[in-house]
């Protein structure tokens, strides 16, 4: 029997809320297994994400119209709400008794006796959707993009002390908004032009990224059971992200750490660059992802590639000192520069995290100086849009590390602001926001 899509997203929702998981991989794991239809698959894509997106501005219009108390309501319940209002506030195509009706017996069967609730809430909302109101922009600016534009109110008012009013509703607005389908093309296995033929041929619409030479921008279709994509001549990348491994310039030849290497998304590129010739450490506390680093390279016809289980922030030993010619730190953040792509992370952030993190990058980044060689360079970056995490980093360790001194990486396209830093966003650049920084080791 199939199962509904609409049950599908709560379900994952719920886990996505209860157990900490990210949205993408259950996602595809669902997608995988329960094999929906084209427009089914389609159909649970958008609402699990733009639940997500939009799950401030939908908690608003439930309280609004709930008697009880909000805060104690059971996740599930909750989800069930929040699917029904995304379709009929957010999906012009979803008539409004299909929402209602199957919300109804989503909960009828997972919830007995909270159907009458999911009911009444959703009916009301039905009848007086016009009448909603949000909170006085004039009056408290914070509270009404925090409610409108679906962002934590802590986050609003950071963003509001570094952006300003205007700034920050915009980036806000952005972060609502469905990002593109980018890919980047193994260059050893392939090239653009060649990948862009084979998509065409298989009838998906795609054109060049407007700023990595190596991205190409998804228009529509799927390209998950082509052959390029088994046999890893493409793979999924935010054009911003592509642009870290670009700008942090690796040689043919050249001794490379990757000081935080995670699956290997960013490995891979820069093995790439260098034409699988010269050596990568990988390093990575996490095990796992250092194994799916490994298969990944693998798959990408990479040779040049070890790797490391270590901790980052701690020395890894005099056998690495004054070895290398770049290390890329690709440092753990907020991920407040990915929140089209990651929205579950604004509902998990608190500002206690964005302390330990920048905390983290400190120590990471001050602990690569020592590997080295004179001449050599640190391309440190984030996916973040926060000083505490980027131009904040870069001036502390300047201040105690006088030996480096700040580079201009070469940039394909305006990516670079005035002082000569890495930084994209939604907003101008259609990608993720992203921050990077050239450090060089005088000679």
């Amino acid at each position: 029997m199939k199962e509904s899509p609409r049950r599908l997203a709560v379900e994952i929702l719920n886990r996505v809320e209860e157990e900490g998981f990210f949205a993408e991989p259950l996602l595809n794991s669902c997608l995988e297994s329960k094999s929906p239809a084209a427009a089914d698959r389609a159909f649970l894509t958008m609402l699990v994400y733009g639940t997500l997106r939009m799950r401030g501005r939908l908690d608003w219009i439930i309280s609004s119209f709930y008697q009880g108390n909000f805060a104690k309501m059971q996740t599930g319940v909750l989800n069930i709400l929040r699917t029904a209002l995304y379709q009929l506030f957010f999906m012009d195509r979803v008539p409004d008794f299909a929402a209602v009706n199957e919300a109804v017996e989503i909960a009828k069967k997972s919830f007995p006796g909270r159907e009458r609730l999911v009911n009444a809430v959703l009916r009301k909302a039905v009848k007086n959707r016009d009448e909603i109101q949000f909170p006085d922009f004039d009056k408290d600016p914070a509270l009404f993009i925090s409610m409108f534009h679906s962002h934590p109110l802590w986050l609003v008012k950071k963003f509001l002390s570094i952006y300003g009013v205007e700034e920050t509703v915009s980036m806000c607005r952005a972060n609502n908004e469905i990002p593109p389908v980018t890919l980047r093309v193994n260059t050893l296995k392939s090239d653009r032009d060649k990948i862009m033929k084979d998509l065409a041929g298989a009838g998906i619409a795609a054109g060049p990224a407007g700023f990595s030479p190596d991205g190409i921008i998804i228009d529509s279709g799927d390209i998950r059971d082509l052959q390029i994509y088994r046999e890893g001549a493409v793979i999924f990348q935010d054009e911003a992200s592509q642009l870290v491994s670009v700008m942090a310039g690796p040689g043919q030849g050249d001794d490379v750490l990757d000081l935080c290497a995670g699956s290997g998304v960013k490995t891979t590129h820069l093995g790439e660059i260098m034409k699988n010739r010269g050596r990568i450490l990988a390093v990575d506390l996490n095990p796992g992802k250092l194994k799916a680093l490994a298969r990944l390279a693998v798959r990408h016809g990479i040779g040049i590639v070890k790797c490391r289980a270590a901790d980052a922030a701690s020395d890894l030993g005099k056998a690495y000192h004054g070895r290398f010619d770049l290390a890329l730190i690709d440092a753990p953040c907020s991920g407040t520069g990915t929140l089209r792509r990651n929205p579950e992370i604004k509902w998990r952030l608190t500002p206690a995290e964005i302390v330990r993190l920048s905390n983290l990058q400190r120590a990471i980044i001050k602990s690569s100086p020592a590997y080295l060689k004179q001449g050599g360079r640190i391309f440190y970056s984030t996916c973040s849009v926060l000083p505490d995490e980027n131009e904040q980093v870069i001036a502390d360790f300047c201040s105690e590390f006088p030996a480096f001194e700040r580079g201009r990486p070469k940039a394909p396209g305006r990516v670079l602001d005035d002082s000569g830093y890495f930084r994209t966003g939604p907003r101008h650049h259609g990608m993720d926001g992203f921050f990077g920084a050239l450090l060089v080791k005088k000679t």
